[in-house]
């Protein structure tokens, strides 16, 4: 199942995540499905204090894959005596790449309460529109079971561990978190063409959320409540353009900034602004959840024409080239007001002009920039009319025509290796741009002359007044700001955040090749697993990925030691044939893997993401998936 080619693939790792948060409430029902057509069975509405509702979100953390887009038709959660209840009223196409560094709430319905032991995802294969990076450049790929026959509808279960069932009942909400993991169960072949993905799709299930993530909730206004600074939509997620998947209120504060048809407010200002806007307008809110309440706490509301294919066009990417007022973006989502989203493989072209009103979000209150800030680099979303540039090919280039709309700047990460810190500046060696490989990017004109256009290898960044303590020479690091603009570098960068080495996520990915080894551990303990490097099963994948930098684990002094973080939610799966596992506690994922490798079950390969202690030589993996022969 793990291929040799995979080992290039895994410098962009990374898991997608469903969250699901279970709300006792007063009223609604809820029913048994039957297997679900395009429009699932809404549940009953009759069990009253007996009901709870189901608030599902779905994120993507930085992964391998520029488009990943599947239809979900179900997800079923399963109670004790083996009754099914259906979550999902419509079928949902949802491209998983999309979602890095976010969560989405996805729906909520309104369930019987019970013992919910195991749940169940279906994927649609069949239509998938999957894109991976080759040498800088997006290509299709295809979708493939072990055997390499191509995809259909694949029901994707995880059962709960004995002791962390899910419990819903009136009174304190409960929390559920499933993670679809794409590092872990796909693998990505670039020799052939196209493309392939082989797919063996696993759910890992935890009571908490393992990773706290903006969240983003989309829907048409329902009410304001000025008094209480919220304001409730009916929840349609993604890019629908009809269905309503319940209700959710969002509260705002004195800081929360507003985008309504292009206009700027915060606070007060933007929740009369929404207000006078009217129910049925469209919304997008970004905020966090606060845990001990289950409120969601908005930081940005965009709403009407400022929400991405609502009365105008709009282009979402990186700019990876600009000359004169056009920009190029490639490997962007192009969604369209009167027909939807799609990732375009090939180049956007964005033409921008004296009227383009722009702005530089993440800001209190947000700034206004001018044409000439967006430079090479830089995360954009932009607003104006788009159109393909051939009728036969719209996955592939396009045009948009921003000189009357507007474009957002967005802060973008970048990543690369530390050549020099001190007095306010780093020189990075860079590696990638908001997951994009450097190489695709062109720096012409950057500079002043094309003597001081931005070099990647020697990549100047203004930090100001942030600590570079932790900036040592050869080390990885990840910054996130605004490129410089355009035409003014040096510097070539201006960082607002930065995470130094020892503060990176970490990845562990080892395979056993096609037919496993019975003995993948040294040492299997409650307290911690050890590697067996010693073990001649071991395949080509045996890495430790840290931002750019991949350590080969069989070059280290000793095998690194595997164990649970100190504090913090955790979540840890085992996919066997007959079903897949999921533990919250690290010594009963342990104690349950002592049962299964008894000399004749066949481990094929490892993923395990946390942090990495290079003095300890020592993962503590706060997520670990573990899929058996």
């Amino acid at each position: 199942m793990f291929t040799a080619n995979w080992c290039s693939a895994m410098s962009r790792l990374g898991a997608v995540t469903c969250a699901l948060l279970i709300t006792a409430c007063g009223g609604g029902g809820g029913g048994m499905s039957s297997p679900p057509a395009a429009n699932n069975p809404q549940p009953s509405t009759t069990c009253g204090s007996d009901c709870g509702t189901v608030y599902l979100a779905l994120t993507d953390a930085d992964g391998d894959f520029m488009s990943y887009t599947v239809d979900v038709t179900s997800l079923k959660l399963e109670r004790a005596n083996g009754t099914t209840v259906e979550t999902l009223p419509a079928t949902t196409r949802i491209d998983f790449a999309q979602y890095v560094d976010l969560t989405e709430f996805f729906t909520a319905a309104t369930i019987p309460n019970g013992d919910y032991v195991a749940a169940t995802l279906r994927l649609d294969y069949t239509n998938a529109d999957i894109t991976v990076e080759q040498n800088g450049a997006p290509v299709a790929a295809r979708a493939v079971d072990a055997s390499g026959a191509a995809l259909g509808a694949v029901d994707v279960r995880v059962r709960l561990d004995n002791r962390h069932h899910l419990v819903v009942a009136p009174g304190r909400p409960s929390l559920f978190t499933l993670d679809f993991n794409l590092a872990a169960t796909n693998v990505v072949d670039l020799t052939t063409t196209p493309a392939t993905v082989t797919v063996r799709p696993a759910l890992v299930a935890s009571l908490d959320l393992v990773d706290q993530k903006d969240l983003r909730l989309r829907g048409p206004l329902v009410s304001v409540d000025k008094t209480t600074s919220s304001y409730v939509v009916d929840v349609r997620p993604f890019n629908l353009r009809d269905q309503r998947f319940g209700q959710v209120t969002v509260h705002t504060d004195s800081n929360t900034t507003f985008e309504i048809d292009g206009t700027n407010y915060t606070g007060a200002a933007g929740l009369d602004a929404l207000a006078t806007a009217g129910a049925g307008t469209v919304t997008a809110a970004f905020g966090t959840l606060t845990t001990a309440t289950r409120e969601f706490d908005a930081k940005v509301v965009f709403a009407g024409s400022s929400v991405p294919g609502i009365g105008v066009d709009t282009v979402t990417g990186e700019v990876i080239a600009r000359s004169g007022d056009v920009l190029t973006v490639r490997g962007a989502t192009v969604n369209r007001d009167r027909d939807g989203a799609r990732f375009a493989r090939g180049s956007v072209k964005v033409t921008l002009g004296a009227n383009t009103k722009v702005f530089k979000a993440g800001t209190v209150p947000v700034t206004m920039a001018t044409p000439g800030d967006i430079s090479v680099g830089q995360s954009i979303q932009a607003y104006g009319t788009a159109a393909p540039v051939s009728a036969s090919s719209m996955s592939g280039d396009w045009t948009l025509d921003a000189t009357a709309g507007r474009v957002r700047m967005h802060a973008t990460p970048i990543y690369g290796f530390v050549k020099q810190a001190a007095n306010g500046a780093v020189t990075l060696q860079l590696e990638s741009i908001a997951g994009r490989k450097v190489s695709a990017f062109d720096f012409a004109g950057t500079g002043a002359g094309a003597a001081t256009d931005a070099d990647p290898a020697n990549y100047e960044i203004a930090t100001g007044a942030l600590d570079l303590t932790g900036m040592s020479a050869g080390e990885p690091a990840k910054l996130i700001g605004f490129p410089t603009p355009f035409g003014m570098a040096p510097p070539d960068f201006e960082a607002r955040t930065l995470v130094d080495f020892p503060r990176l996520p970490a990845m562990l990915a080892v395979n056993w090749g096609a037919n496993g080894t019975t003995a993948p551990f040294s040492s299997q303990e409650p307290t911690g697993l050890v590697l067996n490097l010693a073990n001649p099963d071991i395949g080509r994948l045996h890495a430790i990925t840290i931002g750019p930098r991949v350590i080969d684990v069989t070059k280290l002094p000793a095998s690194p030691r595997i164990v649970s973080p100190k504090d913090g939610p955790t979540a840890y799966l085992i996919v066997a044939r007959d079903g897949s596992q999921s533990f919250s506690g690290f010594a009963d994922f342990v104690n349950e893997l002592n049962t299964r490798l008894d000399g004749t079950t066949a481990v094929i390969g490892l993923t395990a993401s946390g942090s990495y202690d290079g003095d300890a030589n020592v993962l503590a993996a706060r997520s670990m998936v573990l899929v058996l022969k």
